[in-house]
């Protein structure tokens, strides 16, 4: 495969959106990722969480839905391996597991929650 041309006077370091094709498997893995952070339940969970860890109790409280919609929202990022969790007595914890996810997420909020 033939490496992708850069731009001259373009730095040496700098990489080319078209990387992003050389390798299939970081292909699939940002669609996994954007597709299970589509939905906009399971974005505002990611940006209750940020890069804290929080029970399913307080996510319902922040998010203001049922516990059971919740839980399910949580077991699709879980599934797809955004979010990592872990059981206290008789409360399930979550945080963010991938710092990519975090990166994406602060990218998102500078866009399009700045002020104009």
């Amino acid at each position: 495969m033939n490496s992708p041309k850069i731009a001259q006077g373009a730095d040496e370091n700098c990489t080319l959106v078209s990387d992003l094709l050389v390798r299939e498997e970081d292909v699939e893995t940002a669609s996994r990722s954007l597709k299970a952070i589509s939905h906009p339940l399971r974005l505002k969970i990611l940006c209750v969480l940020g890069e804290n860890e929080v029970s399913v109790q307080d996510i319902v409280e922040s998010v203001g839905t049922s516990q059971s919609n919740i839980s399910q929202h949580l077991a699709i990022l879980r599934d797809k391996g955004i979010l990592a969790s872990r059981k206290e007595a008789n409360r399930v914890f979550y945080r963010v597991g991938d710092a990519r996810t975090l990166k994406l997420i602060g990218m998102m909020q500078e866009v399009f929650c700045s002020t104009h």
